[in-house]
């Protein structure tokens, strides 16, 4: 049996993705996400789900740890957020003075916690907020999580849906050590990568001509300052296109002029809700 690991606990949005991807896959939580990474390293046969960027609230954070650790990327998958107002059994909406969750969950459901006057209190994840008001057991306090929470612990959704914008997606990366990639053929292709470019004036725009000259098109391309360092930064790029496409190929080998650190993080089929 395959092994995934997820950041938080049963019943986050990490698990649900992992259930959707792989349901019999051996789901293994971790504290942290370096604690994901560090696993997969380790052993071969395991990948790790993690959520890389929210449409709304924008990038997750882990960038250093995907620098760091260089896993494979196998795929991406878009999973629907909805958020449900959780509490203990047969408890009214108006009870609820109190709502704990993870701060992006908050922010995403602030318009309903503004109208129904709740205090809210940021929380390490979702999931283990709803596990937290399952233990304490108190009618005032509610929980902002998934509706697997809600089944994980035992609680009931209040309210359904209270997020502020509807549609809204995380994207989640499945990684891992090994390196696979498909074949190429007629379908729709990611190739991410990442790279450190020479020290030298204009490094940025010379390196990116290759992609403009072969019409290759960029879907994401963002720096980030390597640890410790304010002068020294990486850049994670994600284009449209297989590597082995003659385009991609020539547009990789410009780039690698100016490089002096490059990388490529996998190649993987684009999930179709990119085109919603």
């Amino acid at each position: 049996m395959s092994k995934i690991y997820f950041q938080g606990t049963f019943g986050a949005y990490s698990h649900l993705a992992a259930l959707s991807i792989e349901p019999k896959a051996e789901i293994i939580p971790c504290k942290t996400f370096d604690e994901c990474f560090v696993n997969a390293s380790k052993d071969p046969s395991s990948k790790i789900i993690i959520p890389e960027s929210n449409r709304i609230t924008g990038n997750i954070g882990i960038e250093y740890l995907i620098f760091e650790h260089r896993l494979n990327i196998y795929s991406e998958y878009f999973q629907k957020i909805e958020h449900n107002l959780l509490g203990i059994k047969g408890t009214k909406i108006s009870e609820i003075k109190e709502v704990y969750s993870h701060g992006q969950a908050l922010s995403q459901c602030s318009k309903f916690i503004k109208s129904n006057n709740f205090t809210q209190h940021v929380r390490a994840d979702t999931a283990g907020s709803a596990e937290m008001i399952s233990t304490i057991n108190d009618k005032s306090k509610g929980a902002i999580a998934s509706s697997l929470s809600a089944e994980t612990y035992n609680l009931e959704i209040i309210k359904k849906n209270i997020e502020n914008e509807k549609g809204n997606l995380t994207r989640f990366l499945v990684m891992g050590k090994n390196i696979s990639q498909p074949t190429y053929g007629n379908k729709k292709y990611i190739t991410s990568f990442l790279f450190k470019l020479k020290s030298k004036p204009a490094a940025l725009y010379q390196s990116l001509g290759g992609f403009a000259i072969n019409g290759v098109n960029l879907t994401k391309l963002q720096s980030y300052p390597e640890k410790n360092s304010f002068d020294s930064f990486f850049f994670l790029c994600d284009l449209d296109g297989h590597i082995e496409d003659k385009k991609v190929q020539k547009s990789l080998e410009e780039l690698g002029l100016h490089c002096q650190d490059f990388h490529v993080l996998g190649v993987f089929e684009a999930d179709k809700l990119r085109e919603k």
